[in-house]
């Protein structure tokens, strides 16, 4: 999973409010080169649009995010997700998805969170709010005392075609995490072509760093 993510560095964080829009916007996403994608559980058509993307195309690597409860990582799974996400670190939900073999990158903001996941064997982590929580600047400090340990971070939150260069540059740095190549309104919309578009824009920015 780590190995597919550092090959773009760029993870699309979607909310899907229809189903029917799922199988659209992943061949958006494909058209535009980005075989990785972030369907969030903060709606009711996540789940069954994890499904759909799963059965037609294998070739995403396809990931669930805003896992809150222990039954959604379990809903998760079964519905074809290969990794999992939350925004906050819960040691709970990461054991959840351990004991059912679900690749997980809880958030994290703080030291303490960060040796709390390190603690339980999760080298692949989100930092969210990225912007809210020092950007930049802040992963630089995390990387200090932590960058030894073999972490990888995922900011999120704030990050955008303007500043992805800034966290691309640093080593500890993964990927990013955004939403503005799969905008709620462009998705909505039925916008593919355009979404293609940044897409492609995105990915140009994320190789050239």
């Amino acid at each position: 999973m780590i190995d597919r993510i550092l090959a773009k560095r760029i993870v699309p964080v979607v909310v899907l409010d229809s189903v029917e829009s799922a199988e659209p916007l992943a061949e958006a996403l494909l058209a535009g080169g980005l075989d990785i994608m972030e369907i969030t559980f903060r709606t009711t058509a996540a789940e069954a649009s994890i499904e759909r993307i799963a059965a037609r195309f294998p070739e995403i690597l396809l990931g669930a995010g805003t896992l809150l409860e222990k039954d959604q990582v379990a809903r998760a799974k079964n519905a074809g997700a290969v990794f999992g996400l939350a925004p906050g670190f819960n040691p709970a939900i990461v054991a959840a998805a351990q004991e059912i073999g679900l690749e997980f990158s809880p958030g994290v903001m703080t030291p303490s969170e960060v040796e709390g996941a390190l603690a339980l064997g999760c080298k692949l982590l989100k930092f969210f709010p990225a912007e809210a929580a020092g950007g930049v600047n802040m992963l630089k400090s995390l990387a200090g005392p932590y960058g030894h340990t073999g972490v990888r971070f995922v900011p999120t939150g704030g990050v955008s075609s303007a500043n992805l260069s800034a966290y691309l540059k640093l080593p500890v740095v993964a990927a990013i995490g955004g939403s503005w190549m799969v905008d709620k309104q462009l998705v909505n919309e039925g916008k593919w072509a355009e979404i293609t578009r940044i897409t492609k824009e995105a990915l140009a920015a994320a190789a050239a760093v």
